[in-house]
């Protein structure tokens, strides 16, 4: 594997798991939808792990570290996202998290002494810009709850950040499978106490088969092999530039959708050659200088 392909996959991957998120909620309340996600990675990653006799890093002087991360990425990253989503639109969700690769420039500079550069702030407010213009009809902000749903997003883009610089920064020389199951575990665990106090016991949902795969798609493809990749790819390659996934994912998300009957605007491809170039700049390219060396 090369870290550009692994790079193109994750998008990919990522950007299919919206519309997989869209038609669960269907049938599934939000906070426990994704605690459901995560349940189901943990148990079909543990006997992998066995199998494989891959090491889990059950280590005394990881547990904090293992704690916070898994904390940031897995309870406040998704529990705020999925929190706010329910007085904001998708769109301004997505333009919202495209603030993950802005916050993680600062981080990565500060933990692992990554170097902010001038291509690399115009690339990321590029990207954020092209985002923007993809979703530039749902962009609109009514009321206080509005308000704090946005909020609440923007933290959980700087929870993800965080989390993705302190993995690059600690957590590059433990596996990636082991390293995330712990997170994954941990980390889900507060989003079942939310979910069980607000949206009730999860045997009373409407559950259907669509609803078994979209938990099953987004627990194997979405977490497992998403987040294997994902970790493995930092130990590759900067962080910031690993954060830029997160302005492509929106763009997958709305040509997937349009096989699904969605609108491609005219938006959608302006925007979209804004985020791609943006990726040109500080992604594509000088990996592509790196692996002909």
């Amino acid at each position: 594997m090369t870290p550009v392909f692994v790079w193109i996959v994750l998008c990919i991957v990522w950007g299919s798991t919206w519309i997989f998120i869209k038609l669960g909620l269907d049938f599934l309340p939000p906070v426990s939808f994704a605690a459901l996600r995560f349940s189901a990675a943990c148990l079909i990653l543990w006997p992998v792990l066995r199998l494989q006799r891959i090491e889990i890093p059950f280590k005394r002087e990881l547990f904090g570290f293992i704690a916070l991360t898994g904390t940031l990425q897995f309870f406040l990253n998704y529990g705020l996202l999925f929190w706010g989503e329910q007085f904001i639109s998708s769109g301004l969700a997505a333009v919202l998290q495209a603030t993950i690769p802005a916050f993680g420039l600062v981080l990565a500079r500060i933990y692992v002494g990554e170097r902010i550069t001038g291509l690399k702030v115009i690339a990321i407010l590029l990207g954020i810009i092209g985002v923007g213009v993809v979703f530039r009809e749902q962009l609109e902000l009514n009321g206080r709850l509005a308000f704090l749903g946005s909020l609440a997003v923007v933290v959980g883009a700087f929870c993800a950040a965080y989390a993705s610089v302190l993995t690059k920064a600690r957590g590059v020389n433990l596996h990636p499978a082991g390293l995330v199951f712990l997170q994954m575990l941990v980390g889900h665990l507060p989003l079942w106490g939310v979910g069980l106090i607000r949206e009730g016991n999860p045997v009373s949902f409407r559950w259907s088969a669509l609803a078994v795969v979209c938990v099953l798609y987004l627990a194997v493809v979405g977490s497992i092999i998403a987040f294997w990749l994902y970790y493995w790819l930092l130990s590759k390659i900067d962080v910031t530039r690993a954060m830029m996934i997160a302005l492509v994912t929106p763009l997958i998300a709305v040509v997937v959708g349009s096989f699904f009957g969605e609108r491609l605007a005219v938006e959608t491809i302006a925007g979209g050659a804004m985020i791609l170039f943006s990726v040109l700049l500080i992604v594509i390219m000088p990996m592509l200088r790196t692996a002909r060396k």
